[in-house]
C-alpha cells in the first residue's frame, strides 16, 4: 500500500500514466510479473472497489462497466444506488470477505488493465488547495490467484492499495463536503495506524472492526500475509512535518513481523469424487476374490505358491524347531503346520474356522488336511 499526504504521488506510484507504457505504475506491473511467472493451471480474477467517507463501493459493477465501455449491456435504471457492500470472516478459514462485491475472471495483462482503467473512472476525486485531483476514497484493487489439483486448492491474494491523503484541515481549508471527506479519511488512517502500532507492539487484541479499511485489509496487514509499504513524502520545505509523520508510521509498518505460508484446503467436491472411485474400486477388489475363492490356481499363482514355499523353507532352517514328539514327527510335522499355514495366508478363499487362515485346495491338499495340521499345531 502507499501511505503520505495530498499530493506526494500515490496514485501515480501505484496506477501510473496512461500515455506511455514507460509510466504504468505499480498496479500494472505487478499484475503483468504474475501472468509472466504463473503456471498455465492457475486462474486469475480482479476486483475493484473504494472505501468512501468508511463505505464500501464497487468500481467494477455492470453500471460502471457500461459507463468506460467494457459492456454493452446496462443495469436496468440509471438511477439504481450502488451496491452496499459489508465485511465478513469465513468461520472456516477466518479470511476475510467483501460480499457484494464482484469478481471478474481474466485471461491475460491486457483485460485486468481493461478493468483497472474502468475502475479509475469511477474513482471519487475533488480539486483542493493542496492537489487538483485528490483522491477522496481509499481504492483497493485486488487480483486473486487460484490452482486446483484432484484433491486440493491453493489460493493468493494480493492487495494493491492506494490509501488517499492524509491532510491538515486547517491548511486545504476544506468546507461542506470537502470537510466531511477530510474527516473520514483522516479518521480512517487514525485507525489505520492504531492497528499498525498494536501489530507492532504484539498485542492480544488488534482493532481491526474500527474502520472499514483496516476490517477488509485484515488478512494483509497481520498473520498468513507479506506486507509492503510505500512512503511517499513532498519535498517542499513547508511539507516537513507532514514527511516526518510518513517517516514515522513506515518505520512502525517495518517493526511488523509476519509469517507467510501457502494456502491449501480441500476441494470437497473432489475428495467426495475421489473416494467414490475409491469405493467401487474396492467393491470391484472383493467381487474378484469371490470368484478367487471357486476356481483353481492359474499357472502364475501357482509359482507364486511354490516360491512362497521356498522362501519359508529356506528361512526355517536357521532357527531351531521347538521340540516335539506327536506321532514321532518332531520338527518335520511342526514345519508342515507351519508351511500349510504360510501358503494359506498368502491365498484368497473362505477361512478357517480355527486359524482364521485362508487355505485353498491345491496338488493333492485338501480342507480337512489343513485342519488336522492346524489342531496340531495349536498343541504344540
Amino acid at each position: 500500500f502507499a501511505y503520505g499526504q495530498t499530493g506526494s504521488g500515490k496514485t501515480f506510484t501505484l496506477t501510473g500514466g496512461t500515455n506511455r507504457f514507460g509510466d504504468r505504475g505499480l498496479i500494472p506491473r505487478v499484475v503483468g510479473s504474475l501472468f509472466a511467472k504463473a503456471r498455465p493451471a492457475v486462474g486469475f480474477s480482479v476486483s475493484y472497489m473504494e472505501i468512501y467517507n468508511d463505505k464500501g463501493v464497487d468500481l467494477l459493477d455492470s453500471s460502471a462497466l457500461c459507463d468506460a465501455g467494457v459492456i454493452a449491456a446496462c443495469a436496468p435504471s440509471a438511477d439504481e444506488p450502488p451496491k452496499k457492500l459489508s465485511c465478513t470472516e469465513s468461520a472456516e478459514t477466518g479470511a476475510m470477505m467483501v460480499r457484494g462485491l464482484t469478481q471478474h475472471p481474466v485471461r491475460d495483462l491486457n483485460e485486468a488493465l481493461e478493468l483497472l482503467y474502468a475502475g479509475d473512472l469511477q474513482r471519487s476525486v475533488r480539486a483542493t488547495s493542496m492537489n487538483s485531483v485528490s483522491s477522496r476514497s481509499h481504492c483497493i484493487f485486488t487480483v486473486v490467484l487460484e490452482e486446483r489439483d484432484q484433491t486440493a486448492i491453493r489460493r493468493s491474494k494480493f492487495n494493491l492499495v492506494d490509501l488517499a491523503g492524509s491532510e491538515r484541515i486547517g491548511r486545504t481549508g476544506a468546507e461542506g463536503k470537502a470537510l466531511d471527506e477530510a474527516k473520514h479519511i483522516n479518521s480512517s488512517l487514525h485507525f489505520l495506524e492504531m492497528v499498525i502500532v498494536s501489530l507492532q507492539q504484539r498485542q492480544q487484541h488488534i482493532p481491526y472492526r474500527n474502520s472499514m479499511i483496516t476490517w477488509v485489509l485484515k488478512d494483509a496487514l497481520g498473520g498468513n500475509c507479506k506486507t509492503a509499504m510505500v512512503a511517499t513524502v513532498n519535498p517542499d520545505s513547508a511539507d516537513t512535518d507532514e514527511c516526518l509523520s510518513t517517516c514515522r508510521f513506515s518505520q512502525r509498518v517495518r517493526c511488523i513481523q509476519n509469517s507467510a505460508h501457502q494456502n491449501t484446503e480441500l476441494d470437497l467436491e473432489k475428495c467426495v469424487a475421489a473416494l467414490q472411485r475409491e469405493n467401487q474400486q474396492l467393491k470391484s477388489q472383493l467381487a474378484n476374490e469371490d470368484q478367487l475363492g471357486t476356481r483353481g490356481l492359474t499357472p502364475s499363482e501357482q509359482q507364486q505358491v511354490l516360491a512362497a514355499v521356498a522362501e519359508f523353507l529356506e528361512a526355517g532352517r536357521d532357527p531351531a524347531p521347538p521340540p516335539c514328539q506327536l506321532n514321532g514327527s518332531g520338527p518335520q510335522l511342526y514345519l508342515r503346520a507351519q508351511l500349510a499355514l504360510s501358503v494359506c495366508r498368502q491365498v484368497v478363499a473362505k477361512p478357517c474356522h480355527s486359524c482364521g487362515a485362508l487355505p485353498l485346495l491345491r496338488r493333492g491338499g485338501s480342507f480337512a488336511e489343513h485342519l488336522e495340521l492346524c489342531d496340531l499345531l495349536e498343541k504344540e
